[in-house]
């Protein structure tokens, strides 16, 4: 049962944070030794807090271990402006693997740089005004927000408050600044160390990674309902009246761990606005002192609240806020995705959204995205936004620059039409391999070819403009958010996959197991009979996900 008593045996992890609050570890002693080429096992778990994660190119293990690092900003809401941009393209193409890569939290990965390199890259992207702290680790990970200007004239005040929460929600740790922008330690394993304590975390952080987020309804951009900590924003007279608060979901999950499980969040209640940043702290704080410590796999808050129920935490959350929570205000989602394409914007500027397959930003033969988008983004210096479809809208340009940008990106083999299928528009996967060390089968690396024959099959069934929205990870932590696909597939060993079909358009449904250990040769094959059969027997304008959960789950649950 989890409590407030301290656990009788802590986790590796929770002994780290406590001994080292500062969360320096021997980060600085091994970036000055030029002969270490790695760094320890311990400062891996500090690396993360600093945005950092320490892999190895899985392609070259038989030749031995090749490391190599990856970086994640943070950007609240996944803004950014023109020159920040620039620079992440230039550290990428100078330090790193000449991609960028958006991640379905709004942010950009960085991979493959090599520890020489390491400090430089961090120096660099924070003398752009890029952070990367606490983009990893056991604290409030990047604040999420909707990105899309034409939504909702509300959108950039939404924006601008999770900015302010991010800073707010920010470790206070001087070992970020002390290692990577110093470049030297300032006592940082003396007594300053033995002594400091996070005025929002304490010692030992919290349980495990945290992740807030906001959305204007009725366009659900943000899959709200995925993270520990959501603000549905309630809009009255075109002002923000106040936010329906969230709490409790999150999709990662072990295969065989009955115990481990996605869970949407739960709708706790409704608050004014100036009341989100006590209420924010209220929910991490129960996080931090209820999760459970003794067991990672279990350490999320959707445990917490799934054990001990809604009441409770409602109750929890109240008296720790100081506040009442008035019941929730009624809204609704009515679709996930993006905005691709130009459109307007609610202040008369255009804004142009482009689709990023998997998120990696990079040049290719006859499609230069790249370079195309640096000398787009230099030349007009329009506003860049990330969004968690892994997608990025480029923002306030002035109608009078739609048709050079065009032209510009058609040079470089880029349309702004967005020509490929809706269903590959929709479409998201992880990294996986060769870079994450959790990785149980290819994802990024091997959707665009599944994709290819889903396009195929749809195609055959007369149903080729069909939107199906298809995710894929390399294994059950959900990185890319699977478990809300309408066909989900989930590494399960080497070249094998769970199916997973009957998520929805709205995102606000999990869907199920379908096949459990399916080889990737032979995916396709199994999805053919169940979208036949679909476009036989679909009610009207009925979607694909809706189909399934309609007929097959309903079937599967009463057999």
């Amino acid at each position: 049962m989890i409590g407030t008593e301290a656990p009788t045996k802590l986790t590796r992890n929770e002994g780290l944070k406590e001994t080292h609050p500062l969360l320096a570890g021997t980060i600085a002693e091994t970036l000055a030794d030029p002969a270490a080429e790695r760094f320890t096992d311990d400062d891996y778990e500090f690396l993360k807090f600093h945005g950092i994660y320490q892999q190895d190119d899985r392609d070259q293990r038989k030749a031995g271990k090749h490391y190599i690092l990856m970086v994640r900003t943070k950007f609240p809401g996944g803004v950014l402006s023109a020159q920040q941009y620039i620079v992440c393209d230039q550290l990428a193409t100078q330090y790193a693997n000449n991609t960028l890569r958006i991640t379905t939290r709004q942010d950009f990965q960085f991979h493959g740089i090599v520890k020489s390199n390491i400090r430089q890259s961090m120096k660099s992207l924070n003398e752009a005004l890029i952070s990367t702290i606490a983009a990893c680790g056991d604290v409030e990970r990047n604040v999420m927000a909707p990105p899309t200007p034409a939504t909702s004239p509300l959108v950039d005040e939404v924006l601008e408050e999770a900015r302010k929460l991010s800073d707010a929600l920010c470790p206070k740790t001087p070992a970020y600044h002390s290692i990577w922008l110093d470049g030297h330690e300032v006592n940082l394993n003396g007594e300053a160390n033995a002594n400091f304590s996070d005025p929002l975390y304490g010692k030992r952080y919290l349980p495990r990674k945290f992740k807030t987020a906001f959305v204007i309804p009725p366009l659900n951009d943000i899959d709200i309902y995925t993270n520990d900590l959501g603000f549905v924003v309630i809009a009255e007279n075109g002002k923000v009246a106040g936010y329906n608060l969230l709490a409790g979901g999150g999709l990662g999950m072990s295969h065989g761990n009955a115990n481990t499980f996605p869970r949407l969040a739960d709708v706790i209640g409704f608050f004014t606005p100036e009341h989100l940043e006590v209420i924010a702290k209220a929910v991490l704080t129960v996080h931090r002192d209820f999760g459970d410590r003794t067991n990672r796999k279990h350490a999320r808050l959707k445990y917490v609240i799934h054990e001990k129920g809604v009441d409770w935490f409602r109750g929890e959350v109240e008296q720790r806020a100081g506040l009442k929570l008035e019941p929730a205000r009624p809204f609704q989602f009515t679709k996930q995705g993006d905005l691709l394409g130009w459109h307007q914007q609610t202040n008369g500027n255009h804004f142009l959204g482009l689709f990023v397959e998997n998120g990696r930003i990079r040049d290719e033969e006859g499609y230069q995205l790249k370079t195309g988008l640096r000398r787009v983004i230099e030349r007009f210096q329009p506003q860049v936004r990330l969004t968690s479809s892994q997608n990025i809208l480029l923002v306030n340009i002035r109608p009078e620059h739609r048709l050079d940008i065009k032209q510009l990106l058609s040079e470089h083999g880029v349309s702004v039409h967005n020509t490929s299928s809706r269903t590959r528009l929709a479409s998201m996967a992880c990294p996986a391999l060769p870079t994450c060390g959790l990785a149980l089968a290819e994802s990024e690396r091997t959707l665009p070819s599944i994709l290819t024959g889903v396009e195929g099959l749809l195609a055959e069934l007369g149903i080729a403009e069909e939107e199906i929205i298809v995710r894929m990870t390399g294994c059950p932590n959900g990185c890319a958010r699977p478990y809300m696909a309408e066909i989900a597939f989930v590494g399960k060993g080497p070249n094998k996959y769970q199916i997973y079909l009957g998520g929805n358009e709205a995102s606000t449904r999990l869907n199920w197991v379908y096949k459990d250990a399916v080889k990737g040769e032979d995916l396709l094959g199994e999805l053919r009979p169940v979208l036949a059969r679909y476009v036989q027997e679909r009610q009207g304008n009925e979607r694909f996900g809706d189909f399934c959960h309609r007929t097959l789950r309903n079937a599967a649950a009463t057999s």
